[in-house]
């Protein structure tokens, strides 16, 4: 018998803190994902969760915890897969520590992830785009670096965390203009800038108070928070709307303005790969969603393929009569 709670320990001190060196949002989000399979567990088996032994976390009992959060939850499936994702993270250091359990473990870790139905991504057209950028008022502090929040945003595709975390010694804006994105996983990366996001930045910063000081930065100089990002995009949307109708329906969120900088570089020619590395993806199959969704590239596609119901074969143009008859002799 094996007490789960000194694993459980262990794998958020050791394993996930000092080993990994995971970050805060990755360890609240495994937290969570435990607190709420405890919880179920003690209520499944009648044990408390600090009493609770790793045996008890069989197959039966996590498939139907994940069971339990899609239907009385109301989990999606992407929700569900992460949860999955945080209970094979820490049996996978339990098979190290723990091999008498290595059946119930290796059932566990079997468990596979859910095939969730692919949605389609929305993005902002460039009349989309130029009518969200006119709609801050550029003549008050707020409109300027909100002007400039969705310059960065739609050229650099950094995420809303990269740009509300962005300072001022992030940004270069002498020779090779560019910046320096902080991203998931610890990973940064640089992303250049053009000429017009340069200018817009160079308006911005010019009265920065400190080096420090955040690039996109609250009135009383703090970091912006998401929910604040959102608000300032749903009320600038709203305002694009009068002017650009097909705005009306979209929902415009950072996240958008992310997949609208992708779209606008796959539009461009850029090859997934060099749109994987601007964007910080892990793997370019994350890019793959842009070249379903990009509707000129299959139409090239098709237009360079051959008519069905059609000969195989290249083209040839008719021989004139002439060479016709010099060909016959």
């Amino acid at each position: 018998m094996t007490q789960l709670a000194p694993i459980l320990q262990a794998f958020f001190t050791t394993r996930l803190a000092s080993q990994y060196g995971a970050s805060a949002h990755t360890i609240a989000a495994y937290r969570d994902t435990w607190r709420l399979l405890l919880r179920y567990a003690a209520q499944t088996t009648g044990t408390a969760p600090a009493a609770l032994d790793l045996s008890q976390l069989d197959t039966d009992l996590i498939t139907g915890f994940l069971t339990h959060l899609e239907t009385e939850r109301g989990n999606a499936i992407t929700t569900r897969n992460a949860r999955l994702a945080a209970v094979h993270s820490l049996f996978s250091y339990a098979a190290y520590h723990h091999p008498e359990h290595a059946a119930t473990i290796g059932r566990v870790l079997a468990i596979p992830a859910k095939r969730a139905h692919r949605t389609d991504i929305t993005y902002l057209s460039p009349a989309e785009v130029t009518a969200l950028l006119a709609a801050p008022d550029r003549s008050t502090v707020a409109g300027r670096r909100d002007h400039a929040l969705i310059q960065v945003a739609v050229t650099t595709g950094m995420r809303v965390g990269e740009l509300t975390t962005l300072k001022l010694t992030d940004v270069h804006l002498g020779t090779a203009p560019h910046v320096v994105c902080h991203g998931k996983g610890r990973k940064d990366r640089i992303t250049p800038l053009d000429r017009q996001t340069v200018s817009v930045l160079r308006e911005l910063t010019a009265n920065a108070p400190t080096a420090e000081a955040f690039v996109f930065p609250t009135r009383a100089g703090t970091q912006m928070s998401h929910d604040a990002v959102a608000a300032r995009l749903a009320l600038h949307t709203a305002a694009a709307a009068q002017s650009c109708p097909s705005m009306t329906s979209k929902n415009v969120t950072a996240h958008v303005l992310r997949h609208t900088a992708a779209m606008r570089l796959l539009a461009a020619g850029i090859d997934s790969s060099v749109i994987a590395l601007w964007l910080g993806h892990e793997s370019i199959e994350t890019t793959q969603i842009y070249l379903h969704a990009n509707m000129k590239t299959k139409e090239d596609a098709l237009a360079r393929t051959r008519p069905t119901g059609t000969k195989p074969g290249r083209y040839k143009v008719p021989d004139d009569a002439l060479l016709a008859f010099l060909q016959a002799l």
